[in-house]
């Protein structure tokens, strides 16, 4: 779906460039993620990727085409919605979709439908100058999804939202997911990152520090090992057994028969402290 080699790109005036050699592909279907702190790259990555800054050293190609080939067509086929949206403010919900779709020559949902699809269908009619940071972030993600694109590319999609609408637009990037689409996402949020993607890239200083799944790196990088809880008279005790072996390790099947066990968890890194390993850097 995307291929990209050696891209490089800087603002004017600036000391130092935004992206540096980044290569990379992401296949057809796939949800992708761009994971890093304020200022690492991934907005000018993607900025890139949509066609909305020019001038990069590099190449991109994008549905099997030069990036720099493409027209306005490039647009009836992705989807786009940024972390600070901007909407019609004295419009409402409603009005607001239709005058973008209107843009569009291929034919596009409702606007009731991806309304309804975003949990906003009861603030259609509602001025977008009342509603919440949250709100208009599900509107955002509304119109990038109006016209049906095959490539999403999602800036903090969960941005501002309550945990109930997150989870709402997290099952809905999954369906697209499973309709076919393919999804570019952009974060800080490595909660959102392990629960959606399908691989990650680690960006710092406009470079690519790795690329693999969250699984992948959750092995590699965690210990191989389990931590049992358990009670031990008034107090809550510990201990931790290597996991080769584990089904014949006699001093943790001990445990299991003679001690009231609260919890066993695997102790797999999480990617928070993965990225903190590889790049020497936090995500603040």
């Amino acid at each position: 779906m995307i291929t990209v080699q050696d891209l490089s790109f800087s603002y004017p005036g600036a000391a130092r460039p935004a992206l540096s050699g980044l290569s990379f592909a992401i296949a057809r279907g796939e949800v992708f993620g761009f994971l890093g702190p304020s200022g690492a790259g991934k907005s000018t990555t993607q900025k890139l990727l949509i066609g909305l800054l020019r001038g990069y050293q590099g190449r991109i190609e994008v549905f099997g085409r030069a990036l720099a080939a493409w027209g306005s067509d490039y647009y009836e086929r992705i989807g786009v919605s940024f972390e600070l949206p901007n909407h019609f403010q004295k419009l409402t919900a409603r009005e607001n979709l239709a005058y973008f779709a209107a843009l569009y020559r291929r034919p596009t949902q409702s606007p009731a439908a991806v309304l309804e699809a975003v949990g906003l269908a009861d603030a259609a009619d509602m001025p977008v100058a009342q509603f919440s940071k949250g709100m208009k972030n599900r509107l955002s993600l509304a119109r990038a999804l109006q016209h049906r694109p095959e490539l999403l590319f999602l800036d903090e999609p969960t941005s501002g939202l309550d945990p109930a609408s997150a989870q709402r637009i997290k099952q809905l990037i999954r369906a697209r997911q499973a309709a076919g689409d393919t999804v570019v996402l952009t974060t800080h949020a490595m909660s959102l990152a392990e629960e959606l993607c399908d691989r990650v890239a680690f960006i710092v200083d406009g470079q690519i520090a790795l690329i693999d799944t969250p699984r992948a790196l959750r092995l590699r990088y965690g210990s191989a090992s389990v931590r049992v809880e358990y009670q031990a008279g008034e107090q809550l005790a510990r201990a931790e057994f290597a996991l080769p072996g584990l089904g014949e390790n006699h001093a943790f099947l001990s445990l299991l028969r003679e001690r009231p066990v609260q919890t066993i968890h695997t102790l797999e890194a999480s990617l928070d402290e993965i990225f903190i390993r590889v790049t020497g850097r936090s995500l603040s």
